[in-house]
């Protein structure tokens, strides 16, 4: 006798991004698609419905987002299993969707071999994480150059919005003596131009 198929739950909230997935995942033997939802509410409704043995879940939900559904759908059915499917690489998603019970997370622009794969490994009752993910989660978590005070300083009023010229009016120094530290900054953080410096600095505000 074969295995039983995989119960699948799409939640996203565009119905474009469902169709796709329906397509793509009802062609693959031992796969069944059972439902789907475009709202948390139609999401508790459809999982009591069809009991699914998998949920693919959405991270940008207007009504909640995924990761909070994640947890209370897992609140209500403990045994569900959750895949999140995300547009966004952001580590802080990735962990929070970790936390609440998710199973593994999957970018939408991943090859469909690698959804499969995802939906796969997690059933079997393993995780999966997409590789840009991982590499993004370990670059994430690598230990950090020690910066100075005043490059900590720096970097802190970068993420607000602050110019060179409000910093060194801010901090009393000469703009170029800010510019000099910005250098330096990109220089132990391995960021190429200023909209990495910028970038990183936004991302990691309230850490130094």
């Amino acid at each position: 006798m074969s295995p039983p198929a995989i119960r699948l739950l799409l939640i996203d909230d565009h119905p474009l991004v469902r169709d796709g997935l329906r397509a793509r995942l009802a062609t693959v033997p031992g796969f069944d698609v059972v439902g789907e939802a475009g709202s948390a509410a139609e999401a508790q409704q459809q999982v009591l419905l069809h009991q699914p043995t998998l949920v693919l879940m959405d991270v940008g939900m207007r009504d909640m987002n995924g990761i909070d559904l994640t947890a209370l759908l897992l609140t209500q059915h403990p045994h569900l299993l959750v895949l999140m499917l995300s547009m966004y690489d952001n580590p802080e998603y990735v962990q929070r969707a970790l936390q609440a019970g998710a199973r593994g997370y999957v970018l939408k622009d991943a090859p469909a071999s690698e959804i499969v794969s995802a939906i796969a490994a997690v059933a079997g009752g393993g995780t999966f994480l997409s590789p840009a993910v991982s590499r993004r989660l370990f670059r994430n978590q690598a230990p950090r150059p020690a910066l100075s005070m005043r490059e900590s300083q720096i970097l802190s009023g970068l993420a607000k919005g602050l110019s060179s010229k409000q910093l060194a009016r801010d901090l009393d120094l000469s703009v170029r003596t800010v510019e000099a530290h910005r250098q330096n900054i990109k220089r132990k953080l391995g960021l190429a131009g200023q909209a990495e410096l910028i970038k990183y600095a936004v991302e990691h505000a309230g850490e130094f």
